[in-house]
């Protein structure tokens, strides 16, 4: 990916709706059609016929039962969109006051009608980045991902320090309710239990006890840290 306009830059907005998805579900793995269809809120049907159409572009390698991976077009053209969602979240943010959960939908209108030139100046303007507000990495103009901690709160054993350094949903509802618990990119949690029945989480954070679904778990990506600090994310 380069600062000139890409020749995939003309697709469809749904082209690159669906390109994005794929390289949110899985980076440069297969993404099953149920995966794709959940993220972009479709039929299954409708993402078969679309994943048939990016195979004869050139976009995406597919099979039925194996599932959609990205070529190295489908990628570039991926990137540059996750981009410029990116920037332009952290911009309404940080510049304008929206709240984590309000930005998603402004960001999908305006990521398709960007040029280049335009996301490089609102990135300089930004201080060219890493994450963004949710703690989701940004892609480099060059194409490569910062690394970012991986590890599911729901995988923490008890006892274990835990911070947190991606919220792993973009539902406004979920980030509404992580809102209200105070958690965020930078939280530090310590896993106090689990209770077994219900799978929940009994976490505290910054001394309030806190109850955590192993689904919300799911969602809320860090490292774990002990006296040597964070280890490495799988």
């Amino acid at each position: 990916m380069t600062r000139d306009e890409p020749a995939t830059s003309s697709l469809s907005a749904s082209v690159g709706d669906y390109l994005k998805a794929i390289w949110v579900i899985a980076r440069d793995e297969p993404a099953g059609t149920g995966d794709i269809a959940r993220a972009l809120g479709v039929n299954a049907s409708s993402v078969t016929g679309m994943l048939n159409k990016l195979k004869r572009m050139g976009l995406i390698r597919y099979r039925p039962y194996y599932g959609a991976q990205l070529t190295a077009d489908g990628r570039s053209e991926a990137l540059r969109l996750v981009r410029r969602h990116r920037l332009l979240e952290t911009f309404l943010i940080r510049d304008l006051g929206y709240s984590w959960d309000e930005v998603h939908e402004e960001a999908e209108a305006m990521e398709h009608v960007m040029s280049g030139r335009f996301t490089e100046r609102l990135a300089a303007h930004l201080g060219q980045p890493s994450h963004d507000p949710h703690g989701d990495p940004i892609p480099r103009d060059d194409g490569t991902v910062p690394s970012t901690p991986s590890t599911g709160l729901c995988d923490v054993p008890a006892g274990k320090d835990f911070v947190v350094s991606r919220i792993l949903s973009q539902d406004p509802e979920v980030l509404a309710y992580v809102t209200e618990l105070g958690i965020g990119p930078g939280t530090r949690l310590r896993v106090e239990s689990r209770e077994p029945v219900g799978e929940l989480l009994m976490v505290r954070a910054d001394g309030r006890p806190l109850a955590i679904s192993r689904e919300l778990g799911r969602l809320i990506l860090g490292a774990v840290r002990d006296d040597a600090g964070p280890q490495a994310a799988p």
